[in-house]
This record gives structure tokens, sequence and C-alpha cells, in this order.
């Protein structure tokens, strides 16, 4: 695992994260965004490349049915770029979200129509 410095040396000495920790500090961020959630597993779905501009961070993610996707994705993007910047001081050059699935609710939708017919021709069993 690859030890990741930002550009910011202090006098005193530096600075240097694993890339563990960053790896982290983007799932932490990922969550913080409603309707997403990363990848779990042996595979986070998350891919950081160190470049002399800054950090080059590869997402999959997982998101909830309903949420408008393209703007998800954007809020992904702003909410890793503040995250790792805020926390590590290091720049982010580029975020790529991926969707890899979309999460369905197990309650399924009846529509409220359906139930008076049924109520009706019960009573009239009766």
């Amino acid at each position: 695992m690859a030890n990741l410095r930002p550009d910011v040396e202090e006098k005193s000495g530096k600075v240097v994260y694993n890339a563990g920790i960053v790896r982290g500090i983007v799932a932490l961020a990922i969550n913080e965004v409603e309707g997403a959630q990363p990848l779990s597993g042996k595979r986070s779905g998350i891919s950081l490349y160190i470049e002399k501009d800054g950090i080059y961070a590869d997402v999959s993610v997982i998101v909830k049915y309903g949420y408008d996707v393209p703007e998800l994705a954007y809020r992904i993007q702003r909410s890793i770029k503040q995250n790792v910047e805020t926390m590590t001081k290091y720049k982010v050059a580029k975020v790529d979200v991926h969707v890899q699935d979309v999460i369905f609710d197990d309650a399924p939708v009846v529509p409220e129509s359906n139930e008076e017919p049924e109520q009706k021709e019960n009573e009239t069993d009766k």
C-alpha cells in the first residue's frame, strides 16, 4: 500500500497518510450523500491514483431507486473532493463515479384504487 504525502510541508516535519486512510475518507464521503453507498466486501469499489497534479479517484457506488442519478453523482464528486481536501490537504484532481447497482425498496407499491374494489367485493360476498 502506498503512502501519500500532501504538498504542504511545515518546518516542524511532514505528514504522510497511508492510502487506506484516504480510501476510508472517500468511503465516508460517499456515505454522507443521501441515496448512495459504496460497494462493500473485499473490493470496496474505490481506486486511487496519485499523480503530480493531484489524486484521481475512481469510485463504484450503489444508488437507491428514485434518485436523480446525474445529480447524485455530482454530489458524490463534490463530497469526496471536499472531504479529502479538508481532512488531508491533498488536491483532488478528478473523481469518476460508476453506478454499479440500484437498490429498490422491498415493499411493493400498491395503488389505493386497487384496495377499494377488493373491500367492496368482500362486503358483497357476506
